[in-house]
Parts: structure tokens; sequence; C-alpha cells
């Protein structure tokens, strides 16, 4: 899978790393500001059902 897109990206090495680069911020950027938000609405950490 990655050389499959390590290919299909334009360009010389060092522009398909800074494109991975920008690609993999983004993707952590969309993660941490809008998927784990969303999911910390359903999981509660503190509600422990071990040794109660």
């Amino acid at each position: 899978m990655y050389a499959a897109l390590w290919r299909v990206l334009p360009g010389p090495a060092w522009l398909r790393v800074l494109i991975l680069v920008a690609l993999v911020a983004a993707i952590l950027y969309g993660l941490f500001w809008y998927v784990f938000p969303w999911v910390s609405q359903f999981v509660n950490p503190q509600q422990s059902t071990v040794g109660g």
C-alpha cells in the first residue's frame, strides 16, 4: 500500500516526502480537533468496572 502511494505522488523524492508530511499533519489535525472530541462523548475512562 505504501509503495503504491509513493508511486502515485508527483515530483522528486524530496517533494514526495514533503507531501506525505503535510498529509500526515492534516490527518493528525483532523483526528485531534474533530474525531477524538467526538469519540470522547461516548467513552468515559473515569468509569471503571474492575475491582468495583
